[in-house]
């Protein structure tokens, strides 16, 4: 069977290459090309675009890049035909997979969305075509199930979140690094700043100034895989107590005492390795005015939309600013309670994302006997 599979950011790229290790199990003699990273293409896919070339953040950014929007879309139906695709599995990416998706059911090639686009959040009509253009959503948030159901009608299937068993494999195979509730604290405080220079030029020179007041602290950026060194270099001379890694967040994730994350994926991860956070976003004003009207949501932190409750702080544009970065970090550092109660709301969100299982395991499954 011929397998192509459309990811396009670097979360779409764990998660597709985890997805396709599971899939070669089941389909030996399988053939797949894919969009996505160096992770998919570690399974012995073909890689057709890297995510570098794809990622386009917020409203004027996309905006700006139509033309290579547009020609990628163009390039994509061609290869998908010339491949002769059996089945197209589209993994989140959501302004760019949803137009393939609809095209190709057009040429009668059965579609898998892996990772729902968040309807939820916004465009829920989006649904309505959604349903016409997809045989299979698969969906990794608890909420996502009934959601479909009770708005839409639209029976999917939930199969768990696919960073469970990427953070648990991690564990077992680190159980060295595993943190200890009874060690001292380790004086180290991460950054993960988000993968796009957009994104990360707003917020981290902001994150960085909270180092120069924790100076017993080693403040550790993670950085983001598609992007060059030397893009961080004017950041990492600002403080004596700021260094870096590379390919490292979980190994970072597990020494650190506390976490300044961009909200998206990482809020997940770093709620999963069980490290106090703050939830931070900053992007420009016209992009968050716009954002702000048509995104009706109450948390942008999915450690709290999945709990549906504030569990950690979030600092959204304004908001975020050193003094409220610099407050949060002293109270998930040194109140007790705090750090007792949000170790228990994390282990009940790691209860609710491992109800469905191993996801890309599961996901695999349903994919092979859909188009068996």
């Amino acid at each position: 069977m011929k397998y192509y599979i459309i990811a396009g950011e670097a979360s779409g790229d764990l998660h597709g290459s985890n997805l396709i290790k599971q899939i070669k199990l089941l389909d030996v003699n399988t053939t797949i090309r894919c969009w996505g990273g160096d992770l998919m293409q570690s399974t012995g896919s073909v890689l057709v675009k890297h995510y570098r070339e794809l990622a386009f953040m917020g409203f004027l950014e996309v905006i700006k890049n139509l033309p290579t929007i547009f020609r990628n879309l163009a390039f994509c139906k061609k290869d998908i035909l010339e491949f002769e695709t059996d089945v197209l599995i589209l993994i989140d990416y959501p302004g760019f997979n949803l137009r393939i998706a609809t095209w190709a059911k057009q040429k009668n090639i059965k579609v898998v969305y892996y990772i729902s686009p968040q309807v939820w959040a916004w465009k829920p009509n989006r649904v309505i075509q959604m349903k016409k253009c997809i045989d299979k959503m698969l969906c990794i948030i608890p909420f996502e199930k009934d959601y479909y159901k009770k708005i839409w009608n639209w029976d999917v299937e939930y199969v768990g979140h696919p960073l469970v068993e990427v953070v648990s494999s991690f564990i077992n195979t680190n159980s060295s690094l595993e943190k200890d509730e009874s060690e001292e604290t380790k004086n180290i405080i991460a950054i993960l700043p988000g993968s796009r220079k957009q994104e990360i030029s707003k917020k981290l020179p902001i994150m960085l100034n909270v180092a120069k007041h924790f100076p017993n602290y080693q403040f550790i950026i993670a950085k983001a895989p598609g992007l060059d060194d030397s893009f961080y270099t004017p950041y990492l001379n600002l403080y004596p107590n700021v260094s870096s890694v590379t390919n490292q967040t979980y190994e970072l994730l597990s020494n650190s005492s506390v976490a300044m994350v961009t909200s998206g994926t990482a809020t997940l991860e770093t709620a999963l390795f069980r490290v106090p956070q703050v939830v931070c976003y900053k992007t420009s004003n016209i992009s968050y005015n716009i954002g702000k009207r048509l995104i009706k949501i109450k948390y942008i932190s999915l450690v709290n939309l999945i709990m549906d409750k504030l569990i950690v702080r979030e600092f959204i544009q304004e908001k975020l600013t050193t003094n409220n970065l610099i407050n949060e970090i002293n109270d998930l550092l040194n109140n007790q309670p705090r750090k007792i109660q949000l170790n228990i709301d994390y282990n009940m969100l790691w209860n609710k994302l491992s109800e469905g299982g191993n996801a890309s395991k599961k996901a695999a499954e349903i994919i092979y006997k859909l188009i068996h």
